[in-house]
């Protein structure tokens, strides 16, 4: 009984890290696409936020799928 009430806090533990780190990748992927706006605001003469943001979702998207 002692092992299996130890390996239920340990699988438990390891579904709580994965959401964690799930969260926060997310977050990461956030930051990326803004760093990527920035990075056009500032070498684009003609700088459109619409258009930079959908860019930017697209080649981080296709860097994430390689």
């Amino acid at each position: 009984m002692n092992n299996n009430l130890k390996m239920i806090v340990i699988i438990a533990f390891g579904v709580i890290a994965l959401y964690i780190f799930q969260t926060n990748s997310d977050h990461n992927l956030n930051r990326t696409i803004s760093a990527c706006i920035v990075a056009q605001k500032q070498t684009s003469k003609s700088f459109d936020p619409k258009q930079a943001k959908e860019f930017c979702k697209e080649e981080v998207a296709k860097k994430v799928k390689n």
